[in-house]
């Protein structure tokens, strides 16, 4: 066993701080126990670069006091800790002012099947076997062609964590899982300069990934490619969002659909449910019980039971994404999303990225995007982004140092086709976003 405590021992220590909230005056109580494990090894032109061990352990206890709420943590799981930790949180609730909404999630709504998302997979690797993988992949970025010149290095990494949510209503529940990932970044020149660029794979069973060497050529490949990069002209240009980066469109809409911003009136969409956000061909689904997915899980945060729904069906918002807090402030139910959303896929009408590309005919195709410049209150949105510009739905030639802007209203609408090229190692199944319009900054 890897960590200091079984799960039974977490469980007791749970059902223990719970029995200590009580009787110091706690109308009502949750806690978290979670302990972590893992190593992380880096080389860089095939010497080792860093080598780290990381071991942690904590425990989170929220007490309420009719309404009013004190929260407390420690990494010290001995009985007097849990005691003091315990009457911290009890004298914080006492001086805080009443929250009409504060409280545990309804106990009606507490999960009661609790099945395995088989998310833990050990990987028995040593310090000597992870930092021959790490080279091993950098070797093989190296080796891919002449024109990489220099490394900035490659990793592999390694964690296993557990976790146990508790409350007062009797619920007391288990999870734990690993996440491998192997990675590496180089940098190629040519007589137009250097360019860099990197990959990763990961998953929470080691013999899932590409192997090092795969990782490592991939790396240098999409390095190659951006070699010979310009800027185009200003204009608007249809815009199509690689995979890998296609994820973070959705993740807007998540943002801007999350109870947090929401209740706070900052995001684009208040008031939504019912009403047309994507085109009438897209669905977006919420899948928590997928086998060896990362977001995987069959209670949230507060214990509520997950369950597969849509969010949006045929363009149209049928839900948010809200814990037990947040819905009562909008006056609705937990949606089973304490702690975020699960995994999210979103249908396709292509199948491949060229599918896409033939379809767009002349535009951009974007393959990185830098900076935070998307307002989900407002929707403006407006990155850094380089890619490729695409001519008669072929690739024509990279492009950097350039700007993509427009509204997440008008994107999000706009959209006219996405692939089937989802990420396997990415939770949320997202494929590449052909968007038919938006205003791209260039020389």
């Amino acid at each position: 066993m890897l960590f200091n405590h079984t799960a039974s021992e977490l469980l007791d220590l749970c059902r223990r701080t719970l029995d200590l909230a009580k009787a110091a005056g706690a109308t009502a109580a949750e806690a978290d126990f979670s302990e972590s494990i893992g190593q992380s090894v880096s080389v860089r032109l095939g010497e080792i670069e860093q080598i780290e061990f990381q071991q942690d352990k904590s425990l989170d206890i929220t007490v309420y006091v009719g309404k009013r709420k004190g929260r407390a943590g420690t990494a010290d799981f001995s009985e007097q800790a849990l005691r003091d930790t315990v009457r911290a949180a009890a004298d914080i609730a006492r001086h805080t002012a009443e929250d009409g909404c504060a409280g545990l999630a309804d106990p009606e709504l507490m999960a009661q099947h609790i099945g395995d998302p088989d998310l833990y997979h050990e990987w028995d690797l040593d310090t000597e076997a992870a930092v021959g993988f790490a080279k091993q992949c950098e070797q093989a970025a190296l080796n891919e062609d002449e024109r990489i010149e220099n490394s900035e290095g490659a990793a592999v990494q390694t964690g296993h964590y557990q976790y146990v949510y508790g409350n007062t209503h009797g619920f007391a529940a288990h999870r734990q899982g690993t996440h491998h990932s192997i990675s590496c970044s180089v940098v190629a020149a040519d007589e137009n300069g250097m360019q860099r660029d990197y990959w990763y794979d990961s998953a929470c069973r080691h013999p899932d990934m590409d192997s090092p060497e795969t990782i490592g050529q991939t790396a240098a490949r999409r390095t190659l490619r951006r070699l010979g990069s310009r800027s185009i002209p200003t204009g608007s240009y249809p815009v199509l969002f690689d995979t890998t980066v296609s994820g973070g469109l959705i993740g807007h809409l998540v943002g801007a659909l999350s109870g947090g911003a929401l209740y706070r009136q900052s995001s684009f969409l208040i008031d939504s449910i019912g009403k047309k956000v994507l085109p009438d061909f897209l669905n977006l689904r919420e899948e928590p019980h997928i086998p060896r997915s990362f977001r995987s899980s069959y209670f949230d945060a507060e214990g509520v039971a997950t369950a597969p729904r849509f969010v949006i069906q045929n363009g149209i918002v049928e839900g948010y994404f809200l814990s037990s807090y947040s819905a009562r402030k909008l006056g609705m139910q937990t949606t089973g999303n304490a702690g975020g959303a699960h995994n999210l896929y979103l249908n396709h009408t292509h199948e491949t990225q060229s599918d896409l590309l033939k379809e767009m005919g002349t535009g951009l195709l974007v393959t990185e995007l830098m900076g935070q410049g998307a307002n989900t209150i407002t929707g403006d949105y407006s990155r850094g982004a380089a890619g490729f510009w695409v001519e008669n739905g072929v690739i024509a030639y990279p492009v950097h140092e350039i700007t993509v802007a427009g509204r997440l209203q008008d994107m999000y609408r706009d959209i006219v086709g996405v692939a089937d090229d989802a990420l396997r190692r990415s939770s949320n199944k997202i494929g590449s976003i052909l968007i038919a319009g938006m205003t791209v900054a260039g020389s």
